[in-house]
């Protein structure tokens, strides 16, 4: 598998895109995600991000986008967001990126008013329609495992069965490795993923909340879930994952330290050559 970076670690931290992507590549990582809103950039943002890309010889290899409007019960807003997702997947194309990393958020209301069941039918729709346009520019869809309670997606359980259901050959699943810790799911669960798995996050964690922090910073035990997902054979990267570092003006130190642990992780267990 390729090292990658997720360059909101950069931007979080008030560096600009260019210093970002080229400082990516001088700490080692073979490809970087790209965290940016194509509602939100400018045709000068893009043409930057690809440029400096491609001259530095950095692949980029997934877009992230949240959309847990794909799963409101407002029909008007269902629609805007798989048109927003839909802008993810065209920058995508334009990048010549993997895939989009899709997050679907959590259940509304406690799943106490507006049905479990329906949420997750507006979900399933919406993803369906959202991977025949992605098949369409060749790109695909990973939809992130989330460790929280009322997440749609918060197990291994209900990632296989809500793929199952979508039933599409272009959305398939990312494996966040702290998420997991968190969710409490098993190293050997992951062995349900295999052929639907396409993208992997990588940070650290306390083991009680969300933390993205360096590897070897929390309690994560990496190496039996590195060593299970060194056995799904995925053809794409691991990405770390780094936001809210408490000191920003050490960010370069913060992803110096990430890398490294990281590569000897995926050293030590096969994931990396």
């Amino acid at each position: 598998m390729k090292l990658g970076l997720i360059n909101s670690a950069w931007a979080q931290a008030g560096r600009e895109t260019a210093w970002g992507i080229q400082k990516t590549r001088d700490l080692g990582f073979d490809t970087i995600d790209i965290f940016a809103d194509p509602l939100d950039i400018d045709v000068r943002e893009r043409l930057l991000i690809r440029r400096e890309c491609e001259r530095v010889g950095l692949p980029i290899m997934s877009i992230c986008c949240v959309a847990t409007g794909l799963i409101d019960f407002n029909p008007s807003v269902q629609r805007f967001h798989v048109d927003r997702v839909a802008r993810y997947l065209d920058l995508a194309c334009e990048f010549s990126a993997k895939n989009v990393l899709l997050v679907l958020g959590e259940y509304l209301w406690n799943r106490e008013v507006i049905r479990p069941e329906d949420q997750w039918a507006f979900a399933v729709e919406s993803c369906s329609r959202l991977g025949d346009y992605a098949a369409e520019l060749g790109v695909q869809i990973a939809l992130e495992l989330e460790p929280f309670p009322l997440s749609l997606l918060n197990n291994v359980d209900s990632m296989v069965r809500f793929l199952d259901d979508v039933h599409h050959p272009a959305v398939q699943a990312n494996i966040d490795v702290s998420h997991l810790c968190l969710a409490n799911v098993e190293p050997h669960e992951l062995r349900r993923l295999k052929g639907k798995a396409i993208h992997v996050h990588i940070s650290d964690c306390d083991g009680k909340v969300h933390g993205d922090l360096p590897p070897g910073r929390g309690v994560v035990k990496f190496e039996p879930y590195l060593r299970e997902i060194a056995a799904l054979e995925i053809d794409g990267a691991m990405s770390i994952e780094l936001e809210y570092s408490p000191q920003p003006d050490q960010i370069e130190a913060w992803v110096a330290e990430a890398y490294r642990e990281t590569d000897r992780l995926m050293r030590a267990t096969g994931l990396r050559p």
